[in-house]
């Protein structure tokens, strides 16, 4: 762990500078090793959902992709908690990374042998499974490697760095789907064996990180510990209010699952065009990451993220409208299919942006405002509410477009832009909802100040 003086100096010297935090040695090679590994499970979600819809045709088989990775979060969050806090945050990283590598290893080989797509849920379990260990860990982790003062600026170059791999990611995985696909049967089996790779490249990398995480105490797993998480979680307003409006936004307002159909059946712009558009929301973030990093840290951080979110649901709703069938019948002229897609990459991109906003002002506010014992647990049930949400969130876009689709004698396209849409609207009741219940997120002041 980085000496006291070594972090009183960084803090004492860092000011409003916005790279201090990357002339930290341990931090370079976290953020470096993630950027590696998120390029990687990024062009996998890229695979995954190419793979499935091409096989199936069916929007709600999409679905379950979220269904399955949701279902390993809710089994094993609490103990991912209670280990994260009680073991070496750095040995379960390293660890879990070995077990998304096995799992990958796995997928490749379904993929090549054409085995039922059932094996292909399976493997996204285990790597679910792995991801939720993953999380808490490496949330809290990252306490230890800067001081308190910069500790905004580590969440917004991290988040930074999982965008810029989440722009790059779906572009080189579609692309790379889209040139092997005249070339070998099995493109996606090329993605995952990639992707293999790249875990274990970060592996690499956080071995020779040095910070290390000392635990004062081993609790014992019992009920009381493994709640100890939801107990703070509920205790503090501030706390429940942000992760409840995440929660919710992200369950109600996510079209990411519903692209593969948008790509092929709507805007008909092919795997390449799919990895475009899954591209825009993360470029939308690195944008914002980057006018951040050039600006003090946020004096109004509670109606910054409510105003944040709030721009998420509007855009959503333009994404859904720009797709709807019936506009083109409204407009004077003729507008040709790629400024409809380009349109498209806008409001997504947007939403991206707005996204970011929310991401850092939560995962800033998470950790400064948790006691380091129990930042393993906290950071397990954030993850808990927002990735069981943005998981089951992408199986009730699937179904409710299958629903008001094909289930109603509608066409696919017709369901996903009325999903979209409709959640957009329940985002933007959500902020107002938020903002009435908890009146002290609309009262927060700075990020870096208790």
């Amino acid at each position: 762990m980085s000496s006291p003086e070594n972090l009183a100096e960084e803090e004492s010297n860092s000011g409003n500078d916005s790279y201090a935090v990357l002339r930290n040695r341990d931090f370079r090679l976290y953020i470096i090793g993630r950027l590696v590994s998120v390029l990687g499970s990024q062009m996998l979600a890229v695979a995954v959902g190419w793979e499935i819809y091409e096989r199936t045709h069916s929007a709600l088989k999409l679905g379950y992709v979220g269904l399955s990775e949701m279902l390993a979060m809710l089994l094993f969050t609490l103990p991912a908690g209670h280990v994260a806090d009680n073991f070496s945050r750095k040995g379960i990283i390293k660890f879990v990374l070995i077990l998304s590598s096995v799992a990958s290893l796995g997928l490749a080989l379904i993929s090549w042998s054409e085995a039922n797509v059932f094996w292909i849920y399976t493997c996204l379990f285990i790597f679910a499974a792995a991801r939720t260990f993953l999380w808490p860990a490496s949330a809290a982790f990252v306490t230890s490697l800067v001081p308190r003062k910069i500790f905004s600026r580590a969440v917004m170059w991290n988040s930074g760095m999982f965008q810029l791999a989440s722009v790059v990611g779906p572009a080189v995985g579609g692309a790379l789907i889209a040139a092997l696909h005249t070339r070998i049967a099995h493109p996606a089996a090329v993605i995952y064996a990639i992707n293999m790779l790249t875990a274990l490249t970060c592996f690499t990398l956080v071995t020779f990180v040095h910070a290390e995480h000392v635990v004062a105490k081993r609790e014992p797993m019992t009920v009381m510990t493994l709640i100890a998480g939801f107990k703070f979680v509920f205790a503090s307003r501030v706390i429940l209010g942000t992760i409840t409006l995440d929660m919710f936004a992200v369950f109600l307002g996510g079209a990411t699952a519903l692209l593969p159909v948008y790509a092929k059946d709507i805007l008909r712009s092919g795997p390449s065009g799919l990895g475009i558009l899954l591209a825009a929301l993360p470029i939308g973030a690195v944008t914002c990451s980057l006018i951040l990093a050039h600006r003090p840290p946020l004096q109004n951080a509670g109606r910054a993220l409510l105003w944040a979110v709030a721009a998420f649901g509007v855009a959503t709703i333009l994404f859904g409208l720009l797709n709807a069938p019936s506009l083109g019948r409204w407009l004077p002229v003729s507008v040709p299919s790629h400024v409809w897609f380009w349109l498209s990459f806008a409001t997504l991109f947007t939403c991206g942006a707005a996204d970011n906003i929310s991401v850092i002002i939560r995962q800033t506010l998470v950790q400064i405002l948790t006691p380091d014992e129990k930042r393993g647990r906290v950071s397990a049930v954030n993850s808990l509410f927002i990735g069981t949400s943005n998981e089951f969130g992408g199986f009730e876009s699937c179904g409710v477009a299958e629903w008001l689709g094909p289930a109603m004698g509608n066409s696919v396209a017709f369901g996903a832009n009325l999903s979209v849409i409709v959640g957009g609207v329940g985002t933007i009741l959500v902020v107002i909802a938020v903002a009435l219940i908890w009146p002290e997120i609309r009262k927060y002041g700075r990020l870096d100040a208790h």
